[in-house]
Parts: structure tokens; C-alpha cells; sequence
């Protein structure tokens, strides 16, 4: 039923913004896939294989960007000596920017997520604003900054003390990415976002910390370090969830 859910929300999120990726087609898209070792703390406690797909595509007026990401495990319980699941969560974000001149875009984004050991049967949002490259210096070091509105819908494991089984209603969205190229070899990634709740004032925050360097010709050692706030999560989960990842990465 996970995997079920997963796939709808992958096929909403392809379709959310149709014109915009339809739209010089013959451009080509570029990629990074990514497999490596995760270790897990906050819901669900771990080491873990996950994996990657990153997509995306520049061309004059638009800046396409689509990810999916999973994390699964299993352990063998010492007492029953049963496999047990310890880590499932599948991931994905897709993102069009149509950009007014080389700094200022509007941007159309939208996510979802189905975390087994989250509280919730999955988490989606779409959110729409404004953005701008504050700051470019050749191909790969730029920062950039977001801000726009939008909608969530976080459906619940169980009901709430409301009696719902759903969190729902508006939020403003506020994201950075500070991109810096070490070397020609060595990249540093830093991005921040938070999605503000208007109805329930409940936080989502995420930073993500990354450094890549190239190995040889396409392949890359990646050290990543991702954290997770939410001020208000259901009964006996976490706050923060926090991943370490050291993977290959191949980029096409």
C-alpha cells in the first residue's frame, strides 16, 4: 500500500507544472544517480542503504528539477530471530522555475513524502512564489533564495486529539541553496527551507549539508549530513530526524 500511495504521489507531482516540462523537449536533461550507506536517528534507528535520482534540466526561460530518494532496511530481531523493517521512507520533489532575466524567477514546487516511522500515512505540499540568484560566479557556485505560499495536506496514521486524521491548510514556504565550488573536483552544498503553518503553526524545517568530490571521470564520493525539525508531530515520534550519508554518486 505504501509503494501504491508512493507511485501516485511521484505521477502527481510529474504532472504538476505539464507545460513548463513539455517545453523544449529535445533539451537535454542531466543527472546524478546515488547509492550509499545511511545512518538514521530520531523515528527509527539504524544503518541503512538509500538511494537517489536527481533530474534536470536549464534551457532560456525555464529551470526544471525533479528528485526521488528512498531509504529502506531490514534486522534480524535477536529474541524472535524474524526480519523486522527498521527504515522505510520513499521521497520526491519536482520544481519549475520561469525565470524573468538571468537573477529573478517565479517557481512552482511541489513534494511528497511516505515515512513508515514518521506518525503519518504520508506528507505532501505545493507551494508557488518568488525567487532570486542573489549571487552567480560561473557554473556551479551560486546562492539563491525563495519565498512564496502554498498548501499541505499530512495525512495521519491514526485520528488526532481533534478527532481528524488529517493536517491540512496554508503555509508560507522559505528556502536558501548556497552552491560553492571548492575546486574543479570538489563541490559544497548548503540548503535551508521551512514551511510555516497559518492554521496549526506547526514548523517543518530541513537542512541539508553536503560535500562532493570527484573520484574519476563520471563518479564521486559524497559526505551528506541532513536534519529534519517539526515543532508539532504525532504521539511517540520525534521532533528531529537526523541522516549521515556517505555515498557514490554517478552523474550522466
Amino acid at each position: 500500500m505504501r509503494v501504491k500511495q508512493s507511485l501516485i504521489g511521484l505521477a502527481i507531482l510529474a504532472a504538476s507544472s505539464p507545460t513548463a516540462f513539455a517545453q523544449d523537449a529535445d533539451e537535454p536533461w542531466k543527472g546524478e544517480g546515488e547509492v550509499g550507506l545511511l545512518i538514521t536517528r530520531g523515528n527509527s534507528e539504524s544503518t541503512n542503504i538509500n538511494a537517489r535520482l536527481a533530474l534536470k534540466q536549464e534551457i532560456a526561460k525555464w529551470r526544471n528539477n525533479m528528485e526521488l530518494r528512498s531509504v529502506y532496511s531490514q534486522s534480524r530481531d535477536d529474541e524472535t530471530g524474524e526480519e523486522e523493517t527498521t527504515a522505510e521512507k520513499y521521497a520526491a520533489q519536482a520544481e519549475t522555475n520561469y525565470k524573468f532575466d538571468e537573477r529573478q524567477f517565479w517557481f512552482l514546487r511541489g513534494a511528497y513524502t511516505d515515512d513508515r516511522f514518521s506518525g503519518y500515512d504520508f506528507q505532501s505540499s505545493t507551494s508557488t512564489g518568488y525567487g532570486n540568484r542573489v549571487w552567480e560566479q560561473g557554473e556551479r557556485s551560486f546562492l539563491e533564495l525563495k519565498a512564496g505560499a502554498g498548501y499541505r495536506y499530512n495525512k495521519l496514521d491514526e485520528l488526532n486529539d481533534d478527532g481528524e486524521d488529517a493536517e491540512k491548510g496554508a503555509i508560507l514556504r522559505f528556502a536558501g541553496a548556497f552552491n560553492y565550488e571548492l575546486s574543479p573536483t570538489a563541490l559544497f552544498v548548503q540548503e535551508l527551507s521551512s514551511e510555516v503553518g497559518l492554521e496549526d503553526d506547526n514548523v517543518i524545517s530541513e537542512s541539508l549539508t553536503s560535500l562532493q568530490a570527484d573520484v574519476v571521470g563520471n563518479l564521486s564520493m559524497k559526505l551528506s549530513y541532513r536534519v529534519q525539525h517539526q515543532s508539532q508531530v504525532p504521539p511517540d515520534t520525534e521532533k528531529v530526524d537526523t541522516e549521515i550519508s556517505l555515498a557514490l554518486l554517478y552523474g550522466f
